[in-house]
């Protein structure tokens, strides 16, 4: 999730009108990928509605460490609102990201502070410095979105636990502090 102050950002949007069966297996590999990427980058206070006009009718979103799952893109929608008063990042080192024709597999880990309490079950209390490995799997279908697995794995900054391997060639991203919360 990308929570840094994105006012003078447009959105990514991605044509979604050509059903799968109309495409090679590599072109909707690659529009897949395109699809995960638009979701992530509008994934910000300003464009969140774009990320979630990426979902399908049908979608399921869930978050199996919080014990959270939502079907109803208005339900989702107002959970990332809570999420961006809850969570400011501070950085993000997005590891790696592969496709197939149904799923896209998305690993990254997130550098965050707790700044507020909307987020169901969340494990740790505002002023929380927390490293989060955050692995994605999104199910695809002709384009859209139609299950999002967000596994989150939640560790204190500094913890024996909040340990990675991190891949040759990981960019980190930094977010200014005044721009990363929501």
């Amino acid at each position: 999730m990308n929570a840094g102050s994105m006012a003078a950002v447009k959105a990514i949007k991605v044509d979604t009108s050509v059903p799968d069966s109309e495409l090679s297996r590599d072109e909707i590999i690659a529009r897949n990928l395109k699809v995960v990427e638009a979701h992530f980058h509008n994934e910000t206070p300003e464009l969140v509605e774009n990320a979630v006009a990426l979902y399908a009718e049908d979608i399921s979103w869930e978050a199996p460490t919080r014990g959270v799952v939502m079907s109803s893109r208005d339900e989702i929608l107002e959970a990332y609102r809570g999420i961006f008063r809850t969570v400011a990042y501070r950085k993000v080192v997005p590891l790696r990201r592969f496709a197939t024709e149904k799923f896209v597999f998305d690993d990254q880990i997130g550098h965050i502070t707790i700044v507020g309490n909307e987020m169901k079950n969340l494990p740790y209390p505002k002023g929380s410095e927390l490293c989060v490995r955050l692995t994605h799997v999104f199910e695809m279908r002709d384009g859209k979105i139609v299950r999002e697995i967000a596994y989150e794995m939640w560790r204190e900054e500094g913890a024996a636990n909040a340990v990675d391997f991190i891949p040759d060639g990981c960019e980190t991203h930094v977010y200014a502090p005044e721009a990363s919360a929501g």
